[in-house]
This record gives C-alpha cells, structure tokens and sequence, in this order.
C-alpha cells in the first residue's frame, strides 16, 4: 500500500509463486513415476538442484513492475530504442532516467551498464544490448547474447544485489528467434548460478503472454524439478550446450596448443627441449600449432604420427559436430529411428536403433549421419549400450555398409571406447552373414561387442522390461515368433 492507502501497482518477488511449487503441489497428489529411482544414474548436464530451482521464478507481467534489486532492460546501442520493455520502464522510472543515460554514452551489444531505478521499486536498472539476429552471423549473434545474460549476472554479482529481474532481452525488432534465444538465457543462467549461486537469492524471468509458452517448455531441461523431470528432459536438450559457464563454443575458432611447439610429434623429448631452447622465438604465434594444410598433405603421404592423425581426426569430428547444431534436422528426428530409453543392468545408457523407421531410399543420409552426431555426443562421454531392432526391415531399410564405415570413421574416440555392447534383436541370416563381413574386414573393434538376439525375452537379460521403449510391431512380431512375454509393461505409446 502506498501512504494514502492505494493498492501498489508493483509487485514484490517475495510474494511470487517459485518455479518448483506448482509442481511439488502437483507432485503431492500423484504417485512418484518407478523410473525415478531406476534412472537416477542417468544424469542430465543440468541435473536436478532443488537450491538453485528455489531462486527461479516464472511471471507473466511487466518487468518494471518488480520490487527487486535490480530490473533488467532492453535497449539499442544509444540506450534510446522504443520498445515495450524500456517504454514501460521509462514511464515508470520517471524524466531522470532519460538524463543519466544521456552520461553513459551509450552501450555495445553484449555489454551491460548500471543507473538508479528513479521512481521504480527495483533500486537499479541494469541496461544491454542484445544482438541483431541473421542466420548466416547466428554464431555472432549467440556469442552476443550469452554475453547479454552473462555481464547482467557479473553485474548483479559485483554490485551484491539480492534479485534480478531478467526481461526477454532478445527484442522482437531485432529479429531473434524466440527458442533459440530462450535456450542461451536458461543456460547462462543456470550456469552462473552452480558457480556463483550463493550471490543471487532470486532471478525471476518475467515474460509476455506470447513468451510464456515457450519459457514453460525449455525451463525443465535446464532446472528440472525432480529426477524424473530431469529424465524426461534430457532428449530434448539440444547438442550445443555450450561450455561450463553457457558459452557457445566453436570448436574451429579455438586456438589449438602443441605440448612441444615446432616440434614433430615423434621427436623424442631430448630433441624437443632443444628445439624448443634454439630455434622457436619467445613471441606468443610461435606456440601455436603449425600449418593446418601441411598436415593433410603429410596425412596423405602416410607421414603423419600416430598423435597426430588423432588430433586432425578430432578437428574432422568437431566440424561434423558443428554442422550438426547448426543444421534443421527435425525431419530426421521425425522418423524416430534413433531415440533413448532407460539403463541396462549395470547402469549404462540404452540407446535405440530402429531399422524399419529408416527410409534409405528416401532421404539424405548425410542428414542422418548428422543427426546421429547431434543426439550421440552428449550420450557417448560416458558407458552406453545399443540395441538395433533389425526386425521386419526391407530392402529400403537397408544401411549400406559404406555409410556406417563412414559413421565410424567420423566420430570420435568416445563413441567407440564407451560402447559396451551392441545387441542386435531379430537377426537374419542374411544380416548376421554382413555383419560379420562389416566387422571382419571393414571395421575393427567392434565384433566382440555385437550380440544376436533372437527374442525379447533374451534382451530382458540384460535390458529390464521397464527400461526400454519398444515399437508396437517389435512387440507384435515377438509374441507371434516368441509368444508373449510381459503382459505388465505396455509399449511406450509415443513410438
């Protein structure tokens, strides 16, 4: 109330609803899901953290309306743009406002300046400027808006403030897919929150009615609020997760470091020492990696070293996985050919293969490839298993031997020395015989860990019932070949 007793227009954060309460009331009048307990090993990047979900708040309204610390806004370079956001924030904050902005002179893309709050609740207003959004600069523009987010947060945390009111700081003027951004400002977030939680006791995120929507979607990926949401989240995070503070990386922009700089990676370390004390300089370029192109020319001559064809087979893989975030692959997520499920019974990672829903004949497999790299990356850091239902394929579900030679090749160390076992259900004979070609002759390492599975109640050895999402059909050709096998775990009706 204000002194002559009217109701206050603003609104305190304290007296918002928190992101977890909906769902704990919601939770109290449910049963816990089982796979909760049964899936706790399988993490998320973003696992579940009850203290960092009690500092987040979802409001629908206007952010200059907060009582909190500090408010954020939205503004062009000369912190003069006209939108809905610094509008309202101007009308609210009063005439002063309009004159300090006038000393700072202005605010780049990505940074973040501090004024007063004026007439508003919120005691400061911390102003930045979100990028310009153009698909062929996206990861300019992504660099631009992590940092948004990033310096309002540093900001916060130099100042010792309690709260912060983030707006949506992507305006709808400068053109930034709603999505793409929301991912960039939840991730930041949350990051900056593992790391420096204990500066921040709220961040509310107040969004429009056409934002609600789309920050009610992706909030459970990056603060889910218990191990089954976090579960339930985790096929939906996208393959670019950024770094440990939420920063987008591109892999080809890294400087890469040699151990020993200039000198050939098969030297011995008497000779590297030398080299490194007569003839490499002191000046900062000398101990960066040689020359990119030589070493191709070196591969093909077959003259490169062990360690060496490791590094550029990793900056080959790093390309392919960059091509991958950046690429529109949802047709091929469509088909539902490549999905994950639960654990097996030593806690790994179960990851499954369908081959019928693969149309070879049909679409581009380069796209496939692409999207297999897209949802395995974050899969295959730790032990995973595959499971292959060859069941009723065709010849248009075929995979040619070539193209999985090439997917072999091109990923990285981590697919290969992680898989534990491959179980390929509902073999024939004609499938064993080039499996055992492609394994044989083809590719190395890989016949060991490739099992043939002639029933589910073979797999369920290994896999419990529970723990995968089988395909009706699977299911039906197994009863009809097998006879039934569970009647107590129904198939996933998604698939």
């Amino acid at each position: 109330m204000d002194p002559l007793g009217a109701p206050s227009q603003f609104v305190d954060v304290d007296s918002l609803p928190g992101w977890t309460d909906a769902y704990e009331a919601k939770q109290l009048d449910s049963h816990q899901n089982p796979l909760e307990k049964a899936q706790a090993d399988v993490r998320s990047p973003f696992p579940y953290r009850k203290d960092i979900n009690a500092k987040i708040i979802l409001w629908k309204g206007d952010v200059a309306l907060l009582n909190c610390t500090a408010i954020v806004n939205t503004s062009n370079e000369s912190l003069t743009d006209k939108n809905p956001v610094s509008e309202s924030i101007f009308m609210h904050a009063g005439p002063d406002l309009r004159d300090e902005l006038q000393k700072l002179k202005g605010c780049r893309t990505g940074e973040a300046k501090l004024t007063k709050g004026f007439n508003l609740a919120a005691r400061f207003i911390i102003h930045t400027v979100g990028p310009k959004y153009k698909s062929r600069y996206r990861t300019a523009a992504e660099s631009s808006l992590y940092s948004c987010y990033r310096n309002v947060l540093q900001l916060a945390k130099e100042q010792a403030m309690c709260s912060v009111g983030f707006c949506v700081i992507n305006s709808l003027k400068r053109c930034y897919p709603l999505e793409d951004a929301t991912h960039i400002a939840l991730r930041t977030v949350r990051r900056f929150l593992e790391i420096h939680g204990e500066t921040l006791e709220k961040v509310v995120f107040a969004v429009s009615e056409l934002e609600e929507a789309t920050y009610q979607k992706l909030l459970p990926l990056y603060f889910p609020r218990s191990l089954e949401e976090e579960i339930q989240s985790l096929p939906y995070l996208p393959a670019d997760i950024g770094n440990a503070e939420g920063e987008p990386v591109v892999p080809e922009r890294q400087i890469r470091i040699t151990e020993k700089p200039g000198v050939p990676d098969d030297a011995s370390d008497e000779e590297g020492l030398e080299a490194d004390l007569s003839f490499i300089g002191s000046h900062a370029f000398a101990r960066m990696e040689g020359d990119v192109d030589k070493q191709r020319r070196l591969i093909l001559q077959g003259q490169l070293s062990e360690a060496a064809l490791q590094k550029q087979h990793q900056r080959n893989y790093n390309r392919w996985l960059c091509q991958a975030r950046a690429e529109d692959l949802s047709d091929i997520a469509s088909l539902k050919a490549l999905y994950q499920t639960g654990v097996d019974n030593c806690g790994r990672t179960v990851m499954v293969v369908v081959g019928r829903n693969i149309p070879v004949t049909l679409i581009d497999m380069e796209k496939a490839l692409l999207y297999f790299i897209h949802v395995m990356d974050h899969i295959a850091v730790k032990e995973y298993v595959l499971v292959y239902f060859h069941t009723l394929t065709n010849d248009y579900n075929q995979l040619d031997s070539n193209f999985l030679k090439k997917l072999y090749d091109v990923v990285d160390a981590k697919y290969k020395r992680n898989l534990k076992a491959l179980y390929f259900v509902h073999p024939t004979f004609r499938s064993k015989v080039s499996a055992w070609f492609f394994t044989t002759f083809t590719v190395s390492g890989l016949k060991d860990k490739i099992h043939y599975v002639e029933s589910l109640q073979q797999l369920f050895t290994a896999i419990p019932p529970e723990q995968i999402d089988l395909p009706p059909f699977v299911l039906e050709y197994d009863a009809r070949e097998n006879g039934p096998y569970y009647s107590s775990y129904p198939p996933s009706p998604d698939l």
